[in-house]
C-alpha cells in the first residue's frame, strides 16, 4: 500500500494536492490528528488489498497535537509500515500574497502579521521538512503545472528530485524579475525589433526564432548557457535548493529573450528535472518603446 502524509506550509496547496491525489484514487483523509495516524494506518493496512492508496493532511491547524507528529513517524517505522512525505512551500512572498488575495488569515497570526506567522511555522515544521520525501516549490507553479508534478510521480513513477526549474523571459524596461536567482543579458545580440516584417511578431513565432539563432553568436551562447546550467543544477539539487529561476532579459522582453528562453528551456533534460517556462512581458505594448 502507498501511504502518503501531506504536509507543509499553510498556502503551499496542501489542499489542492490532496484533491489531485483523490483524482487518482487515492483515499484522502484533511487534518486527522497526528496521535490517530498510526491506528488509521493499521485499518487501512487491514483491508487487505481493498485500499491501495492513502493521502492524509497534516498541517499546523492541530495545534499543539501537531508536536506528535514526530513521534507517530516513529511508531509507524517501528510496525514496518512504509510511508512518504509530501511537503509543500513557497516563498514567503507567495504566501503573503496569497493570503491577502484570500483575505484570509494565518492560522498562526490570529494576535500579529501574516509575515510573523509564516516565520513561527517556518521554524516549526523545519524538522519535517528535512524528513520530507518530495519537497515541492509552488512558488511559481501553476495549479496545472503541480497536478502534473503529482502524475509524474504517483502515475507515471518517473524520477523526482525536489529542485523546480523555472525558465524566464523578461524585458529590462519593466525590471528584472524579483524571484530572479540567475539572469543573463541577451541585449548583445542582433535586434529583430528593427525588421519592419518581425516588430510585431515575438519570439515564439517560427520567423523571430529563426532569425534571431542564425547569428553564431546566437548558437555559441546557447551551447555555453546549457553546458553552464547542466553543470549547476546537480550541484543547487545537493545543497537541497527546492526552486531556480533562471532569467533572460533582452530590452522589450518580447524577441530575443522569448527566443533563447524557449531554446534553454528544449534544451534542458526534461526528465531530469521538473522544468517550468515563463514569458513575463510577451504581451506588453511595446509600439512606443525606445530600443538601444
Amino acid at each position: 500500500m502507498r501511504f502518503v502524509i501531506v504536509t507543509g506550509m499553510s498556502g503551499a496547496g496542501k489542499s489542492s494536492v490532496l484533491k489531485f491525489l483523490e483524482d487518482i484514487n487515492f483515499f484522502c483523509v484533511d487534518n486527522l490528528p497526528p496521535a490517530l495516524i498510526p491506528k488509521f494506518a493499521e485499518l487501512c493496512y487491514e483491508q487487505e488489498g481493498e485500499i491501495e492508496r492513502v493521502a492524509m493532511g497534516v498541517d499546523i491547524r492541530g495545534g499543539k497535537l501537531f508536536n506528535d507528529l514526530f513521534h507517530v513517524l516513529f511508531t509507524l517505522e517501528k510496525k514496518g509500515y512504509q510511508y512518504e512525505i509530501i511537503f509543500l512551500d513557497a516563498s514567503d512572498h507567495t504566501l503573503i500574497k496569497r493570503y491577502k488575495e484570500t483575505r484570509r488569515s494565518h492560522p498562526l497570526s490570529r494576535k500579529g502579521s501574516i509575515e510573523d506567522g509564516i516565520l513561527q511555522e517556518r521554524e516549526m515544521l523545519k524538522e519535517v521538512k528535512s524528513r520530507a520525501t518530495y519537497i515541492l516549490d509552488t512558488t511559481n507553479v501553476l495549479t496545472r503545472e503541480l497536478k502534473a508534478q503529482i502524475n509524474r510521480i504517483f502515475m507515471e513513477n518517473q524520477h523526482f528530485e525536489s529542485l523546480v526549474v523555472t525558465v524566464c523571459s523578461f524585458g529590462f524596461k519593466y525590471g528584472i524579475p524579483v524571484d530572479s536567482d540567475l539572469v543573463f543579458d541577451v541585449r548583445f545580440l542582433p535586434n529583430p525589433f528593427y525588421i519592419q516584417e518581425l516588430k510585431e511578431m515575438t519570439g515564439n513565432d517560427a520567423a523571430v526564432s529563426d532569425y534571431v539563432m542564425s547569428f553564431q553568436e546566437s548558437k555559441d551562447f546557447l551551447k555555453k548557457l546549457v553546458e553552464m546550467v547542466e553543470f549547476l543544477l546537480p550541484l543547487y539539487v545537493k545543497e537541497g535548493k527546492n526552486s531556480l529561476v533562471i532569467s533572460i532579459g533582452c530590452t522589450g522582453g518580447k524577441h530575443r529573450s522569448v527566443t533563447l528562453a524557449n531554446a534553454l528551456y528544449n534544451a534542458l533534460d526534461r526528465d531530469k528535472h521538473t522544468l517550468l517556462l515563463k514569458h513575463n512581458d510577451i504581451e506588453k505594448d511595446t509600439r512606443h518603446r525606445k530600443q538601444p
